[in-house]
């Protein structure tokens, strides 16, 4: 068992390697039982693919590796407060806890914008616990976005 900050730890190599394809750098990490069933990067621009968000990736490698579309025993670690969409794919995978590090105030939906959670029309809702390895992901962000100014 890594341990929460561990699993963080592998998310931003995650999104680290992102941001080296050219991707903005997101890193997510799936974990079960204490072992790391998925990590997946931003590949948006790598697939054409604008579905293709580190979450979205880690949930699809970790429902085929589980064999379920339903991720009940999961706990997703997230480099940015997930958008609307990733909000939704965690919630219809039935993850268990998310656990993401910097906030987006423009496009979180988590904490921000339309608290997906929060909606009366949300089927499930995570427990969600933020500001895990915040100031690195954030770092990450912002000189990803600086060297491209």
């Amino acid at each position: 068992m890594v341990g929460t900050g561990g699993y963080m730890d592998v998310a931003l190599r995650e999104a680290r390697a992102a941001g080296a394809r050219g991707e903005v750098p997101v890193g997510a990490v799936i974990v079960v039982d204490g072992a790391v069933i998925a990590a997946a990067g931003n590949r948006t621009r790598e697939r054409s693919d604008p579905t293709a968000h580190a979450e979205v990736e880690a949930i699809r490698a970790a429902a085929q590796a589980l064999g379920s579309e339903r991720l009940t025993e999961a706990d997703l670690y997230v480099t940015l407060e997930p958008c609307a969409m990733c909000a939704a794919a965690i919630s219809f995978a039935r993850i268990r806890r998310l656990y993401y590090g910097a906030e987006d105030a423009k496009g979180g939906a988590v904490d921000h914008g339309p608290r997906f959670y929060h909606q009366p029309t949300c089927h499930h809702a995570p427990e969600v616990y933020s500001g895990l390895g915040e100031v690195e992901a954030a770092r990450i962000l912002k000189d990803f976005f600086a060297a491209r100014r």
